[in-house]
């Protein structure tokens, strides 16, 4: 895990991302927000394809490790490549979470959550806003 002090390859003002991104995908890639549940175009999505980072086009997640979680975001047992994510402790809403983040720009994604039981290959669960992404069809 890093502590969200990394330099990245992308590397943006507030003021480069406002330009470049709507209001909802600022908020939730460069201020860490959530999307609400169930509201997100790639929640229940079943279109082969790669998932990239909406900021900086990273690829992040393949459709194949996308599974139905019914947590109301879309969910994936892996990322591409684990260089392609970083990962923060995240004690924001009063316990402790991991936050996934894209490794290319820094955009915060979701948050990922072990042993819950999904049976996965990895036992990971994930959940990832929607907003912080765009799907390249195959």
């Amino acid at each position: 895990m890093t502590d969200g002090t990394k330099q990245y390859a992308v590397s943006k003002t507030d003021e480069q991302w406002r330009a470049e991104l709507s209001p909802a995908e600022f908020q939730v890639l460069r201020k860490a927000g959530t999307e609400r549940a169930f509201t997100g175009e790639y929640t229940d999505t079943k279109t082969v394809g790669v998932y990239k980072c909406r900021a900086c086009d990273a690829e992040l997640f393949r459709s194949e490790t996308k599974f139905d979680s019914h947590c109301g975001w879309p969910s994936f047992f892996a990322p591409l490549a684990e260089e392609r994510v970083e990962y923060i402790t995240d004690t924001t809403m009063g316990m402790k979470r991991v936050e996934v983040r894209c490794a290319n720009c820094g955009s915060h994604l979701g948050h990922v959550f072990e042993g819950e039981g999904y049976g996965t290959p990895t036992d990971l669960r994930y959940c990832i806003n929607s907003i912080s992404l765009t799907l390249a069809p195959a």
